[in-house]
């Protein structure tokens, strides 16, 4: 989950414009180049999209795993919230289902000098109200990520940012304090949405959790049945292509089983996040298909306490050795991932030089499995029989079983891993909520890329960063992080970010396990969904239609 980067640098004076110019300043890539390198992605082929949509439809039906805590955009930064999202609230700029930027409400971005970044707006946007969208909203809906009151999961986004000004009716301007090669990429994420003032201001507290939203995409918020699902509604007065179906409904699903049966027999239409224990049941089910798409995820243990066991280097390095990935990819992904010892994907290096990427990935945790030397290294740091607590959760088996294979492993190298269940709908409580954590020492943490940059996943480990759980803090890792995030041209940015990559390895911040690629479920009267973790900002279900 993510949310992240700040940013510097001195660079030439230069003017970018969105879809082209941007794309190379910012290092964003088309990843969908194929599966990431490595064993468990042979009976998996990646595709790009789904056949396009040939029909409208009235309705269809989605399945999520969770309830949205929140549709506040400023907390958007899981699964639940932002497929709901995307489809109601725009950013600024816009991934798109090939994971690059493109122009979204801002039709323009242009970077006259290095700190300053001018949006020139779309006119004649309509807000769900029927009011026009202003450079005022903008300013105000960039405001509210900064504003403490509001628990911006975003904040670390916008640390860089000086001033947020409306420089005309239709064009706003951002000012910098230092140069930020991130920023820009973020403006596509809900970091960037924009909402109608007036509305967000007299909805108050309420606002995300009952009423409107008041937002710009091709789906308005409808009815919220609390507890059971959300329905959206298609905005005629949208900007853009209309969306195909009249209404959306997602259904919330707690359960794995229940989610898979609901597939199967046609109570919900499709979904991402499948089972990945289900994998083989909706392949070979006959009531629709089961597409893979680049996921830009990795499957971590995400170390959340450095005060108990894990706080020794080498008691990590052991549970590191001790892991069976191979067989967590098999039965905890459905055989759908690549054992790693990289905590950022290959997809996310793949414009990088090819030194770049020998650098990043030449000094990577070993993912063969060493009892006997995780064993010696328990013993070294004099924790056996020390516990360490591990969350689990029937939110998905990527979870459980990764928290079992935990288990297992500190079981033949002398600790004792103890197992903490949390409820699939509080497992989002872990990224917001320290005292969620207290008492743990890892937890299964399917991290994804919201930009296409390894800084995305790498500045976690910067002091106080937002998924910085553990506290880690070491200056150098620091200077290195500012650097990256100052340096605007790829190239360089890239061997910043390999420094990082490696001292992040070397210190098992986190403990790498697995990439996984996205998976979505359409049955048969359906087609157009995107098949890539673009779903996350871009506004998908309008792609959705008739198969035939």
């Amino acid at each position: 989950m993510t949310p992240t980067a700040p940013a510097r640098r001195t660079a030439p004076r230069r003017r970018l414009v969105l879809a082209t110019a941007l794309l190379s300043a910012a290092a964003l890539v088309t990843a969908c180049s194929g599966p990431p390198r490595g064993a468990g992605l042979a009976a998996v082929q990646l595709s790009a999209d789904t056949p396009p949509a040939q029909g409208d439809l009235d309705s269809f039906t989605w399945a999520t795993y969770a309830e949205p805590p929140t549709l506040d955009y400023v907390q958007a930064f899981d699964y639940p919230q932002n497929t709901v999202l995307a489809n109601v609230c725009e950013s600024l700029m816009r991934w798109t289902p090939r994971l690059t930027l493109a122009p979204g409400l801002a039709e323009r971005a242009s970077n006259p000098d290095p700190t300053t970044w001018v949006y020139d707006l779309r006119p004649g946007v309509h807000f769900h109200d029927g009011t026009v969208m202003t450079a005022d909203d903008v300013v105000f809906s960039l405001g509210r990520q900064t504003d403490p009151n509001n628990a911006p999961a975003w904040a670390q986004v916008f640390q860089n940012v000086d001033s947020v000004t409306a420089t005309g009716p239709l064009q706003v301007t951002v000012k910098l304090k230092q140069p930020d090669s991130q920023f820009p990429q973020y403006m596509a994420t809900a970091a960037g949405v924009v909402v109608a003032r007036a509305g967000v201001e007299a909805a108050g507290k309420d606002y995300g959790t009952s009423g409107g939203l008041d937002c710009t995409g091709p789906f308005k918020l409808g009815t919220w049945a609390k507890g059971q699902s959300i329905e959206l509604q298609r905005f005629d007065g949208y900007w853009g292509p209309r969306a195909k179906s009249k209404k959306v409904v997602f259904s919330f699903l707690t359960d794995p089983s229940a989610r898979t049966n609901a597939m199967l027999t046609g109570d919900v239409d499709g979904g991402y996040l499948i089972p990945t224990e289900s994998y083989d049941r909706l392949r070979g089910s006959g009531a629709g298909t089961l597409y893979f798409g680049e996921g830009l995820s990795t499957v971590n243990l995400n170390v959340t306490s450095m005060q108990g066991p894990l706080g020794d280097l080498r008691v990590r390095q052991a549970l590191s050795l001790a892991l069976d990935r191979s067989g967590f990819v098999r039965a905890g992904l459905g055989g759908a991932g690549t054992v790693t010892g990289s905590l950022t994907t290959r997809a996310v290096w793949a414009g990088a030089p090819d030194d770049v990427r020998r650098t990043a990935f030449d000094h990577l945790a070993p993912t063969a499995q060493d009892i006997d030397r995780a064993r010696s290294l328990v013993k070294e740091a004099g924790a056996e029989g020390r516990t360490v607590t591990v969350a689990t959760s029937t939110v998905g088996q990527d979870v459980s079983l990764l928290a079992t294979a935990v288990q297992a492993a500190g079981a033949r190298i002398g600790l004792d891993v103890r197992l903490r269940t949390i409820a699939p709908n509080a497992f989002t409580a872990l990224f917001t909520d320290p005292k969620a954590r207290e008492g743990l020492d890892l937890f299964p943490e399917t991290y994804y890329d919201s930009i296409t940059d390894p800084l995305d996943l790498l500045v976690n480990f910067r002091t106080g960063a937002y998924q910085n759980f553990a506290g880690y803090s070491d200056k150098e890792y620091d200077d290195l992080v500012d650097r990256a995030t100052a340096e605007y041209d790829p190239a360089a940015r890239g061997a910043i970010e390999a420094k990082l990559q490696r001292t992040a390895s070397e210190k098992l911040l986190w403990i790498p396990v697995a990439e996984w690629p996205t998976a979505v479920f359409l049955n048969k009267r359906l087609t157009g969904a995107p098949t890539t973790i673009a779903y996350m900002y871009y506004p998908w279900a309008a792609d959705v239609g008739a198969a035939r």
